[in-house]
């Protein structure tokens, strides 16, 4: 029987769940502002109106079986009236609830004996007495691709910051000096079936992610670890869909948990193509009760490179998206009409065909290299100093 699920949000993590749903047989429709938006031009309908419109969430409900989200830029005391009324939600508004706010998300966390950052709620200056530079600061609500996250060095750039930042509620943690930043994709259904998808590594630059390579080079008890956290994550919140996780693998080998993302995400991507089965099926299975499909991978590993934006402009980048096709990638565009620095346009997955984790990480690195070159117009040389 064809289900009928809503999305809140009409972007790319929208897109590529429509893009999934007919061989799921649901019909997607989706709440979201613009006519612009990547999921309008394949949902079977759309609500235009703000993320957080609650009039707007209310009229989709109606033809909607399970209403599930793209962001977490919700307003749930509005929500909350709707789930009264007997609206559907999921992940349920309750899982949601701890995650939202940053500091609120890392009390949770801690609480659940999870290992994380030193951290504080900012409140007056002496929060900062505990922390030494470098440290960072992160907006404690609508943060995302590194907007409201700054790193620290001094109290001269901190006094900038804060005057910046005034009357925004924020979050202080130490800086870690990481070996590698990891994510992790963990899935749980309304029957309780919980899958996880493998570790990934993933390379940021200003706090937005650059490339991801799947599966990165673990220990057997590094492993287990990360496992036991998604596990538990997941059951802690009673949750159910895809959860994002993002980890720190310090430099003396110890595992720390950064953040986490009610929703699919980015570092997820590359399951689009070089797993049996993608994140945005299992978000949709899992929200209508169906059996979790196979997440393993197709090939020894996977590299996903994010196309940003470099520039402001109006293109699609067409000739350079071939080029990179003809690499052999999977090229997926968003469908964005308008280029800024930063702005994630799109992405390309390569399968790998090593077969050590060492060669693994080393052939995905050298193509993350080859795409960016191709990308940015820039010598492969340059690029591997960045």
């Amino acid at each position: 029987m064809t289900k009928k699920v809503g999305v809140i949000g009409g972007g790319q993590l929208a897109w590529m769940m429509a893009q999934v749903a007919p061989q799921e047989d649901i019909h997607l429709l989706v709440q979201t502002p613009s006519h612009n938006d990547p999921a309008v031009s394949l949902a079977t309908k759309t609500i235009f109106a703000a993320i957080d419109d609650p009039q707007a969430t209310a009229q989709l409900a109606l033809d909607c079986d399970v209403i599930t989200f793209e962001n977490e830029f919700v307003n749930l005391l509005e929500l909350q009236k709707l789930a009264d009324q007997g609206v559907c939600f999921y992940p349920r508004l309750s899982s949601l609830s701890p995650l939202l706010d940053k500091y609120e998300q890392r009390c949770f966390l801690q609480n659940q004996g999870l290992p994380v950052p030193n951290f504080k709620a900012y409140e007056s200056l002496d929060d900062f007495n505990s922390f030494s530079f470098p440290l960072v600061l992160k907006a404690r609500r609508h943060g995302y691709d590194g907007q409201g996250t700054m790193i620290v060095n001094s109290s001269t750039e901190l006094k900038a910051i804060l005057a910046k930042f005034d009357g925004i509620p924020l979050l202080i943690e130490e800086f870690i000096p990481f070996d590698r930043e990891l994510a992790i994709i963990g899935v749980r259904s309304v029957t309780g079936e919980i899958k996880i998808y493998p570790v990934v590594e993933t390379y940021q630059q200003n706090q937005v992610c650059r490339w991801v390579i799947a599966p990165t080079r673990l220990t057997e008890i590094q492993q287990e670890n990360i496992n036991s956290i998604v596990e538990k994550l997941l059951i802690a919140l009673d949750y159910v869909g895809v959860l994002g996780i993002e980890l720190f693998l310090t430099k003396n080998g110890e595992i720390l948990v950064n953040e986490t993302a009610p929703r699919t995400h980015n570092s997820g991507h590359y399951t689009l193509d070089a797993c049996y089965t993608s994140q945005f099926a299992m978000q949709l299975q899992a929200i209508t009760g169906k059996k979790l499909g196979n997440i393993e991978l197709k090939s020894s590993g996977a590299v996903m490179v994010n196309l940003l934006g470099f520039e402001v402009a109006y293109s699609d980048y067409q000739e350079k998206r071939a080029k990179i096709a003809q690499m052999g990638a999977f090229v997926h565009w968003y469908g964005k009409n308008e280029s800024r620095w930063g702005r994630k346009l799109g992405h390309a997955t390569m399968l790998l065909t090593k077969n050590t984790p060492e060669e693994i990480d080393q052939q995905g690195k050298l193509i993350a290299q080859q795409i960016e070159s191709i990308w940015f117009d820039t010598p492969l040389s340059y690029i591997r100093e960045l």
